[in-house]
């Protein structure tokens, strides 16, 4: 991840600019690999980059052939060699960056450009001939983004990577909406993603087809596999994360020209191809795939994950952490995730820890599972989804706010560190099919536990001499939400620790110390006073609380679901 912080239409831009460079300098942690800034008419756009893709060239802002576009960009632009392909000789390319294709996209497309873009990008882009400045977001907001203003400079308008640069020049933020472009000569903000499934009120009937379920998947992490640095996959030990594990480390065998395969422990960087479809048909490759998992000793997901590993030969790295080093890092993860709500915080923790040590081992970029429960209906409160139009409802709901929830968790806890966390689960191929075919398919019964379609799809127990993706017991295991699986003994900690934090009398209180989104527990009250120690009121509007619905519990935790293995006794 990289992190860009503009501001168009300054009254005073030059002047600005030493506190511009100071704000862009607060994200510094999300591209501490160089910074760029460029100034024209009255825009500063400021960048700082993590370098994935196009290392030497690639440092930004970028500019047009003629300088007259000027580009920041944070994210990956994944058919972006399709892109250049398609425009032939008609550009002149500067760098070998992934998303210079952006520019040209524009300049042929116009407010369209980000149509024709597979990837997850926040970008501000100025055209210094119209004086005018365009804002755009991937389809679901997996690259945090935001946009403010100032009530004293009417005309002004900010955009950020995070809130940290805009709160102290804005008195007005918003999280930028995903799948949308802003244009400043209409001060407009339009849909651009307008995706077959996107309305709730159509509840598709296409017949199921398990195959395609896989293949998409199996493309959507190839894809993802585009670096020039050394990569990992994140492993929980849940059903997510070792199902990308399995086709990343499928992927990333090197093959020779028949069907042996190379020793696993050569390298060979770099090998890039196209196919007839746009899709890579090699990846680059390193020794051996890398996997992380994090938890307390002894921890549901630790054992799990270890055991994926064993099975999928990754080189593994098991870490631990206690109660109290979490605790201590909690006032730091909320500055980094930037939002109060309990279920986003309790998961972060440990993904924060854990992405310092990915960092240490010099690893740049990771894959994650994020998407697949909102997808798939995977949460365990699904189960008392009362029909199948319900069901549809609830995980359109759940993809439109992943950006609030667990795309910023995944996003801002690895950026921390400057880590990138790719997610398969949310590419728009995928998405298409995955919320394409009947809901029915995908209801919770007595017949079929949470995510049966996924399971399903890569179940090859029937298919003859198949090579299986995952044991059959971490295939179909339960269900865990990460802050569970990481240790039961986490989240009883934190409520602990907020009981003994917050007085009676305090939580008693909590209505005359906010009128709106009032905390509803003591660990709620608890992150919220953490959040507002180090934010101004006007971040507040930006933030979810993640509940589940169809439930009375006041608890987000999978364990307060009745119908979890280990649930909570009092569930």
């Amino acid at each position: 991840m990289c992190g860009i912080f503009c501001s168009h239409k300054h009254p005073d831009v030059n002047g600005f600019k030493p506190q511009a460079l100071q704000l862009a300098k607060a994200i510094r942690h999300r591209g501490p690999d160089w910074s760029g800034n460029i100034i024209c008419n009255n825009t500063i756009l400021t960048h700082e980059r993590l370098s994935i893709v196009g290392l030497d060239s690639g440092a930004q802002p970028l500019t047009s052939q003629d300088d007259t576009l000027i580009l920041a960009v944070n994210g990956e632009i994944y058919n972006h060699r399709v892109i250049r392909k398609g425009f032939g000789d008609k550009y002149k390319f500067k760098t070998h960056s992934d998303c210079e294709v952006i520019l040209y996209l524009y300049a042929e497309y116009d407010i369209d450009a980000p149509k024709m873009l597979d990837g997850m990008f926040s970008f501000v882009l100025y055209d210094s001939k119209k004086d005018r400045v365009v804002a755009a977001r991937d389809p679901i907001g997996i690259t945090s983004f935001y946009q403010g203003w100032n009530s004293s400079q009417p005309e002004t308008v900010y955009f950020a990577s995070e809130l940290k640069c805009l709160h102290p020049v804005c008195d007005k933020i918003i999280s930028f909406p995903p799948g949308h472009i802003y244009d400043s000569a209409t001060q407009q903000t339009t849909r651009y993603f307008q995706p077959k499934w996107w309305d709730a009120d159509l509840v598709p009937d296409t017949p199921l087809d398990l195959r395609t379920i896989r293949t998409t998947l199996e493309k959507s992490v190839r894809k993802r596999l585009m670096a020039e640095v050394p990569y990992g996959v994140l492993l929980s030990g849940g059903l997510d994360s070792s199902l990308i594990a399995s086709i990343a480390a499928r992927e990333t065998r090197i093959e020779s020209d028949g069907n042996n395969h190379l020793d696993s422990r050569k390298s060979a960087d770099n090998l890039v191809g196209i196919d007839d479809q746009g899709h890579l048909k090699t990846v680059s490759k390193y020794q051996r795939l890398q996997s992380f998992s994090i938890g307390l000793p002894g921890s549901p997901d630790g054992i799990a994950a270890q055991k994926v590993a064993d099975f999928l030969g990754t080189e593994h790295h098991n870490y631990t952490f206690t109660i109290q080093e979490g605790l201590d890092a909690l006032r730091d993860v909320i500055y980094h995730l930037e939002t109060y709500d309990v279920t986003t915080i309790r998961a972060s923790t440990p993904m924060y820890l854990l992405s310092r040590k990915i960092k240490a081992h010099g690893v740049k970029m990771v894959l994650s599972g994020e998407g697949s429960d909102e997808i798939f209906g995977g949460y365990l409160y699904f189960h008392a989804a009362p029909d199948k139009r319900a069901f549809h409802e609830e995980t359109i709901r759940r993809v439109k706010n992943l950006h609030l929830a667990d795309c910023l968790r995944a996003n801002k806890s690895t950026s921390a560190w400057g880590l990138e966390a790719r997610v398969p689960f949310l590419d728009k191929d995928f998405l298409e099919v995955a919320m394409g075919f009947d809901p029915q398919e995908k209801m919770i019964n007595g017949e079929r536990i949470e995510k049966w379609v996924l399971r399903a799809a890569f179940d090859t127990s029937s298919e003859p001499g198949a090579e299986p993706y995952l044991p059959n017991d971490i295939l179909w295991r339960q269900k865990e939400q990460f802050s569970d699986g990481v240790g039961y003994g986490w989240i009883d900690a934190l409520k602990d620790t907020a009981a003994a934090n917050i007085s009676d009398e305090a939580f008693a209180n909590r209505e005359n110390i906010w009128k709106v989104d009032v905390p509803d527990t003591k660990e709620a009250y608890w992150y919220r006073q953490m959040f507002d120690e180090q934010f101004p009121p006007q971040c507040a509007s930006t933030v979810m609380r993640w509940t589940p619905t169809w439930s009375k519990q006041s608890d987000p935790s999978g364990r307060a679901i009745s119908t979890h293995v280990a649930k909570y006794q009092h569930a």
